[in-house]
């Protein structure tokens, strides 16, 4: 599996995890909304079938709160040091974890894929001319690889979407 499984965390080690795959894409998101949330300038979220992250050590605190879409997302938390390890969002529900990558041992080893939101970037945040941006949302099947389009064909059907 190209150097998976990989290890995680929250600041504490009271919750651990693993992917046992690479994740289907990584959104670099620079849209307000989310630098509010982290405190940063963008989040950077590794999006993951939820069934290919095993969940070594604790159990996450479940934290509903509101999201720009308005559907709300979920954000698994440490109970202990409060860190977020991973949300879910309404589109993907349950299904699909969005791990947050600088929770990773080795965070350097899922840069982004795409930056999103681009439109609303800090602006002294420089991004990389080999990586895709847009200013706003997109279109996976103009940026997702094949393999991960396939991946996420197969999670649809069984979720009966």
């Amino acid at each position: 599996m190209n150097g998976y499984p990989i290890d995680g965390r929250c600041t504490c080690g009271a919750i651990r995890y693993r992917l046992l795959s690479a994740p289907l894409f990584v959104h670099c998101c620079h849209c307000r909304w989310c630098q509010r949330e982290t405190g940063a300038s963008f989040a950077l979220n590794a999006m993951i079938e939820a069934e290919r992250v095993e969940l070594l050590a604790g159990e996450p605190e479940i934290v509903v709160t509101p999201s720009n879409s308005g559907k709300g997302q979920k954000i698994a938390r440490c109970p202990t040091c409060r860190i977020a390890v991973w949300s879910h969002y309404a589109g993907g529900g349950d299904a699909v974890r969005f791990i947050r990558v600088g929770t990773l041992e080795n965070p350097d080893r899922l840069p982004p894929d795409i930056h999103i939101f681009t439109a609303s970037k800090q602006p002294w945040v420089v991004l990389p001319e080999d990586t895709p941006a847009v200013e706003a949302y997109y279109d996976a099947k103009q940026y997702w690889p094949e393999e991960s389009l396939e991946r996420r064909r197969v999670l649809r059907a069984r979720l009966g979407k």
